[in-house]
């Protein structure tokens, strides 16, 4: 059986995907993957043994640039599209299914569907699953009115909006290869059958009428690298620190102020601090020894000796964060964050702070919250629901679908 798996996004989008393409082998299956062509994202796919195809521009680079402009979204968008219909289509050849995730993946069912192939949509969140009972992600485009407040009007104008992205770009390249055009890119794309790749702890799913979701929990890669050794010496010399660090997150213009307003409000609640420098590039304020800078490090071996964390709500930060049992602070600065730094203060387990740049006075409050002992104690319990096998369960369903489509019918 041979595989495709295809994203396009940051660390949150590709990792999950790693660990599905993980599981995938050791169930006996050929697996490569179309991937941002970022170093970091090819040393993750090469230590995991996974082949990288890579696929559309760098996503450090677009994320990081210093003048993002409000026209970017829509030449990237073609870009993608024109790249899924090269690049991703010829990485497909002789695939039996494809799996594709991350930022709106349009052209990648008309990819499968010109190949004949099994194909599944799967996001990591509930947000980009049309719900009467949440609202559509925010997106590049004209804004919503602000009068429409209902979530089924919001759906329909949401796309309207990927229509307005993607839709000439995908179907000139349908025309292309003789397809149909289509009236809907988000729903063609998302299909009828969405996978949703989140805890059902964490992430309850949404109520969907007009979808079938499935949900078979998060992807997890599992991580054994051992923590670097001036790391475990700062982590030994003294209490539990408090993480501080916004992953992928640029922070732009505001890294310095954010990284003060953070150790500041850490010490004030006499905690040492442990500071991530992300694609934010945090350093350290001043150089007394009550702090520590780190770089990519096995999150899963140090979110279990700090006393929290405060990062920015992305799907996997804050699972591999309620998996180890740490108290969270969630500073959310966009898409899917927000929801996940609600699901964070819903559960009890930490804190959801309002805004995307904290003060000292709103940073402090959301660290009593999350260092509070009933805090401790909650996350403790909610550790223990949090399941591990999302990979898996995934694995075998889509090897079982591609298999049942390849045998052939008995006369």
């Amino acid at each position: 059986m041979r595989v495709l798996l295809s994203t396009y996004g940051s660390r949150g989008d590709v990792e999950p995907l790693v660990g599905l393409a993980v599981r995938l082998r050791e169930l006996g299956a050929e697996v490569r993957m179309c991937a941002p062509p970022d170093e970091e994202f090819a040393t993750l796919l090469d230590g995991a043994g996974v082949p990288l195809v890579p696929f559309g521009p760098s996503v450090r680079a677009l994320v990081t640039r210093e003048r993002p402009s409000a026209a970017d979204p829509f030449r990237l968008a073609p870009e993608l599209v024109a790249a899924r219909f090269g690049t991703l289509a010829a990485a497909a050849e002789g695939c039996d299914a494809l799996v594709a995730t991350g930022l709106m993946p349009s052209g990648a069912r008309s990819v499968a569907e010109n190949l004949g192939i099994h194909y599944v949509y799967a996001c990591f969140q509930p947000i980009e699953l049309p719900s009467p009972h949440l609202p559509p992600p925010p997106r590049p485009g004209r804004p919503f009115p602000p009068d429409v407040t209902d979530n089924r009007v919001l759906w329909e104008l949401d796309a309207q909006k990927v229509n307005a992205l993607y839709g000439e770009a995908e179907n000139t390249h349908r025309a292309a290869i003789g397809l149909p055009p289509l009236d809907n890119v988000r729903d063609h794309a998302l299909t009828d059958r969405p996978w949703l790749a989140a805890d059902p702890v964490l992430c309850p799913l949404p109520e969907t009428p007009d979808l079938d979701v499935v949900q078979t929990g998060a992807w997890i890669l599992p991580d054994e690298r051992p923590l670097p050794e001036e790391l475990e010496a700062f982590l030994d010399a003294g209490a539990p620190p408090v993480y501080v660090g916004f992953g992928s997150m640029p922070m732009r213009g505001v890294s310095v102020d954010v990284t003060r307003v953070a150790v500041e409000a850490v010490r004030a609640r006499g905690r040492r601090v442990l500071v991530g420098r992300g694609w934010a590039g945090l350093a350290l304020i001043d150089d007394l020894d009550d702090c520590f800078a780190v770089g990519e490090v096995n999150h899963q071996a140090l979110f279990g000796r700090v006393a929290a964390v405060v990062h920015h709500g992305g799907a996997g930060t804050t699972t591999t964060a309620a998996r180890a049992g740490a108290p969270q602070v969630v500073v959310p600065q966009m898409a899917d964050q927000p929801y996940w730094a609600a699901r964070v203060a819903e559960l009890g387990v930490g804190a959801a702070h309002d805004g995307p740049v904290p003060a000292f006075e709103s940073l402090s409050a959301a660290l009593r919250t999350a260092l509070a002992p009933e805090t401790g104690e909650r996350a403790r319990a909610v550790a223990a629901q949090v399941r591990a096998d999302g990979a898996e369960v995934a694995a075998r369903l889509l090897l079982d679908a591609a298999g049942r489509e390849r045998r052939p019918v008995p006369a």
